[in-house]
């Protein structure tokens, strides 16, 4: 499961950037087509953050859908999969422009 190393990631990151207080809130974004499973980032997201400064801490997941600029009609098409074809021409040429995100968006912390 990759996404107890990625959740780990994530709080590591959050630690490093609160400045040792208590992390009280998360917002993480998740692209639909980033092959990262949102309900086993919050399963582990309470067994890695136990006896963190994050223990507690609300994760609020946003997930971002796939969308894709297809090259053969220049038309923006969502996306459900890498390697969709465009819904307006049925193209194969179309390049990812959202979905594969993985980010923290936001953090809050105790003042």
């Amino acid at each position: 499961m990759h996404e107890m190393a990625i959740t780990q990631g994530i709080i590591d990151l959050c630690l490093e950037h609160a400045g040792g207080r208590q992390v009280r809130s998360l917002e993480v974004e998740i692209g639909e087509l980033s092959s990262v499973v949102p309900d086993a980032i919050e399963f582990c997201f309470e067994a890695c953050s136990c006896e963190t400064l994050l223990e507690g801490a609300r994760l609020t997941i946003i997930r971002i859908p796939g969308r894709g600029q297809c090259q053969e009609c220049g038309q923006e098409t969502p996306l459900t999969e890498l390697y969709g074809a465009c819904r307006h021409c049925g193209g194969n040429r179309v390049v990812i422009v959202a979905g594969e995100e993985l980010r923290v968006r936001e953090i809050e912390v105790d003042d």
